[in-house]
């Protein structure tokens, strides 16, 4: 029975408080000071506050009245903290993110930035990742290089992101019919003093445009003679190694100069030793002809042993060129691009000659806005044996439908220094899923 009365007497006593708050919270006439909410925010706010605490006092006033009524002790107060006033800011554009530390950023000094939503927070410990699939395939007759009728020739997949404020992580996995390799994995830091960029790990060396690409980057299907004759193949020089640049500053144009040294194994290279080392050096130039033309030229030069013997060297130089037309006004239907480069190999050997000579002339313009047009051609002596040279000439055409695919057609005619000719008809379907960063320019 005690209990029971205990239980209906509280009952009784939150009834009645919910009864003597009504009339609280149902004010009609809200104190003048809120009329400012229409004209300040800030002022609003402040005048809510003090609406707030103007209620709480009411409501324990009551309790501490009722308490007593029933004959319990009745229990003082709290006095409310005091409110710190709101400062007037600025409303935030849309769109700017606030940084760590400041007003309005959501958190103390010190605390995690505010990156707009709640997605992007989550992968501030994931790296950006995507896989692009390169499929290939081949009709017609070749006897001397031949490539499968049908080959997924490589899913490359990529891992890149900020490791701290200081460096950034790069990692691209090639997976093909022949296994899977790290292609590129390096760490850049991007602060050093004297204004260097560095980059360690496994890198293709920069060497001329095209030892620098990946396959799906490539304009064609194929890679151009001189690549497969001097530069080693498809992966070219790549290899282990320090890679460090330098803006050259001037007014003229954008000077790059790159230094670069590697273990000494790749397909031109091979180390006898370890101290066999490969050095490579790059001055590239860019500037602006006008509004909707530039151009990029560079020069490049290699150094290292090769598998002739232990005192066998081999030398490269190269000169690269890259005109581009792209108008402002018209950047989605129209788009022209020639490039060119020139390689000559010197490589020591204990017979035949060692001195050959690659080059290859590319244009591509855009017929729509998906359909591009393009051409090629390329010769090349044979690093091996420089009195034997292979010529080609190709007619491509490709397709985007979207930023996230192409599909590719060349026609490849070769004249093999063997004097054999073959006739192709290449094909190859490029996709792409996931974050992947952009490429070097």
């Amino acid at each position: 029975m005690l209990y029971s009365s205990r239980v209906t007497s509280r009952v009784a006593l939150v009834g009645a408080m919910w009864w003597l708050a009504t009339p609280v919270f149902a004010q009609s006439a809200a104190p003048p000071a809120l009329a400012e909410a229409q004209q300040d925010p800030q002022a609003g706010l402040r005048a809510q506050i003090e609406l707030l605490r103007q209620q709480l006092d009411a409501l324990q006033q009551k309790v501490a009245a009722l308490e007593a009524a029933s004959g319990q002790k009745p229990v003082a107060p709290e006095t409310p903290p005091a409110v710190a006033p709101v400062p007037a800011q600025p409303p935030a554009a849309a769109g700017v993110e606030v940084p760590p530390g400041a007003a309005g950023a959501g958190g103390p000094a010190g605390s995690l930035p505010v990156y707009g939503n709640t997605s992007a927070l989550s992968k501030i410990f994931n790296p950006d990742m995507a896989v692009i699939g390169n499929f290939i395939g081949a009709a017609g007759k070749n006897t001397i290089d031949p490539i499968p009728a049908l080959r997924l020739n490589e899913a490359e997949m990529s891992f890149q992101a900020i490791v701290d404020p200081y460096a950034r992580a790069d990692f691209f996995l090639s997976a093909s019919p022949d296994g899977l390799e790290v292609e590129e994995g390096f760490l850049t830091f991007p602060t050093l003093p004297g204004g260097l960029l560095m980059k360690v790990g496994k890198l293709k060396a920069q060497f001329g445009k095209v030892n620098t690409m990946h396959s799906h980057v490539l304009p064609w299907v194929d890679e151009p003679l001189a690549m497969r004759n001097l530069l080693g193949g498809d992966e070219g020089i790549n290899d282990s190694g320090i890679s460090v640049s330098k803006l050259i500053l001037n007014p003229v144009l954008f000077l790059e100069a790159t230094g670069e040294v590697y273990n000494g194994d790749n397909g031109v290279f091979k180390s006898q030793k370890r101290g066999d080392l490969t050095y490579v050096g790059r001055l590239r130039g860019y500037r602006d002809i006008s509004e909707s033309m530039n151009l990029d030229v560079g020069t490049s030069v290699a150094y290292g042993h090769n598998a002739a013997g232990p005192d066998f060297t081999t030398r490269l130089y190269g000169i690269d060129a890259t005109l581009r037309y792209r108008p402002l006004q018209e950047a989605l239907y129209k788009k022209a691009m020639l490039r060119t480069e020139l390689f000559w190999s010197r490589r020591d050997q204990p017979v035949l000659d060692g001195k050959a000579f690659g080059a290859y002339v590319s244009g591509d313009y855009q017929l729509t806005r998906r359909l591009f047009g393009g051409a090629r051609y390329d010769l090349s002596d044979r690093a091996a044996d420089a009195s034997l040279r292979d010529k080609s000439g190709s007619l491509l055409l490709t397709y985007w439908p979207s930023e996230f695919s192409q599909i590719r057609g060349q026609y490849r005619r070769t004249r093999y220094a063997e004097g054999v000719a073959a006739n192709e008809i290449l094909f190859q379907f490029l996709f792409s899923i996931g974050a992947h960063g952009a490429h070097v320019f």
